[in-house]
C-alpha cells in the first residue's frame, strides 16, 4: 500500500499526464496535425522538461489515450483519450453574454414551432460547424393547450389544435349548417374535455363529450370530435430536422468513408438512436466506437434534451472542439425549451 507521500506523487503524475493530454487534444483539434513533444513544451506552460513530457506521452500512448498515426514523432488522441478529456472537463462553461443574447435574438423572431426548429438547426450548425439534428416534440409527450373553432362559411369551419409544445395543427372541415351559438358552446365543451390533458386523456374526454351534447349539436360535434381525435393520434411518431450537412466536407475526409456517414444521417431511425436518451439540463457525449450505429463510429455526437422529452444535438468528427460544442448544445437546448414553455 502507498504511503501518503507516494500517493500524492502518483496524483501529481496523473494530473500532469492529464494536462499533457489536454494540450494534445487542444492542439490537434486546432491544427489537425499530429502533436509532438517539442510543440507542447513551446506552446504550453507545463512546468516540466521536454524529457518529462516525452515520458508522459509514452505512458499515455501505452495506456491507449494517444496514438502515433505514422512514423513521425507526433501523436493524436484516440477515442479513449477524447473520452478522458471530456470526462475531466468538469462543469460545462456557460456561453458569453453576447453569445446568449445572439441566440435569444435569433430564436425570438420565430413565427411557430416549425420556424423555431428550423432556426434552431441552422443556429446549432453555424455555432458548432457540425451537422445539427433537432427532434420535434411529439403530441404523445405534450398536453392540449387550446382547441379553437373558426367559422369560414355557413358550412365550413377551421379546427385548430394548439399543444403545450407550441405545435399548431389546423384542419378545414365540411360541417352541417353552422349556428354561432352552437359553435361557441361546442368550443367551450371541447376545451373543458381536452385542455390540460395528454392526447390519450383528451381522447377519452372527447369521446364521452358526444353523449352530453344536445341533439341539435350532435352532427356538428361528431364531425369535429372525429377530426380532433385523428389530429391527436397522427403526430405520435417523432420527426426530425437536419442541417449543416456541408460541414462534413470541411474535415478532408475520404469520400469513401464519408458516404456511409451521409447515408446513415438520412435515416430517421438512425438519428433517433444517435440522440438516444438525452435529457434536459444534461449534455450527453458519444465518441467514436461508443456510437451504436456502425457507419457513424468515426464521429462524435453531442446531445441534450429540451422541452417535453424532445432532443437536439450535433454530429461531427471525433476531432471536435468539445468544450465549445457542449456549451452551445446546452445553451440552445435551454433557450428552445424556454421558448416552447412560454408558447
Amino acid at each position: 500500500m502507498l504511503n501518503q507521500d507516494e500517493a500524492q506523487e502518483v496524483t501529481r503524475v496523473d494530473d500532469r499526464k492529464l494536462q499533457v493530454l489536454r494540450a494534445i487534444v487542444t492542439d490537434y483539434v486546432s491544427s489537425q496535425e499530429p502533436v509532438g513533444s517539442k510543440a507542447l513544451v513551446e506552446k504550453h506552460d507545463l512546468g516540466v522538461s521536454p524529457a518529462t513530457v516525452r515520458n508522459d506521452m509514452a505512458a499515455l500512448e501505452e495506456e491507449g489515450y494517444i496514438t502515433q498515426p505514422h512514423t513521425s514523432a507526433g501523436r493524436i488522441p484516440t477515442d479513449k483519450g477524447y473520452r478522458l478529456f471530456v470526462d475531466r472537463l468538469g462543469t460545462v462553461k456557460p456561453l458569453s453574454t453576447a453569445e446568449q443574447r445572439a441566440i435569444q435574438t435569433f430564436l425570438s423572431g420565430a413565427l411557430d414551432l416549425d420556424d423555431i426548429l428550423l432556426r434552431t438547426v441552422r443556429l446549432l450548425a453555424q455555432a458548432t460547424q457540425q451537422v445539427a439534428i433537432v427532434q420535434y416534440p411529439t403530441l404523445s409527450h405534450s398536453t392540449v393547450r387550446h382547441v379553437e373553432l373558426v367559422s369560414l362559411s355557413t358550412t365550413r369551419l377551421l379546427l385548430v389544435l394548439i399543444t403545450s409544445t407550441g405545435r399548431v395543427e389546423q384542419r378545414s372541415l365540411e360541417v352541417p349548417e353552422l349556428d354561432d351559438s352552437a359553435l361557441a358552446d361546442l368550443r367551450t365543451a371541447l376545451n373543458a374535455a381536452a385542455a390540460g390533458r395528454t392526447p390519450i386523456e383528451a381522447g377519452g374526454g372527447l369521446s364521452a363529450l358526444l353523449e352530453t351534447l344536445p341533439a341539435s349539436s350532435v352532427p356538428l360535434g361528431r364531425t369535429v370530435v372525429a377530426a380532433l381525435l385523428e389530429m391527436l393520434g397522427s403526430e405520435t411518431s417523432s420527426r426530425m430536422v437536419v442541417g449543416g450537412m456541408p460541414y462534413l466536407t470541411r474535415y478532408g475526409a475520404d469520400p469513401s468513408t464519408m458516404k456511409p456517414v451521409l447515408e446513415a444521417l438520412e435515416e430517421q431511425v438512425v438519428l433517433l438512436t444517435l440522440l438516444g436518451e438525452a435529457t434536459a439540463d444534461a449534455v450527453t457525449v458519444r465518441i467514436g466506437q461508443e456510437n451504436p450505429v456502425k457507419e457513424l463510429q468515426t464521429t462524435s455526437v453531442v446531445a441534450s434534451g429540451y422541452g417535453s422529452r424532445a432532443t437536439l444535438g450535433v454530429v461531427g468528427p471525433t476531432r471536435m472542439d468539445y468544450p465549445s460544442t457542449m456549451a452551445s448544445v446546452r445553451a440552445v437546448a435551454r433557450y428552445v425549451g424556454r421558448f416552447l414553455s412560454q408558447g
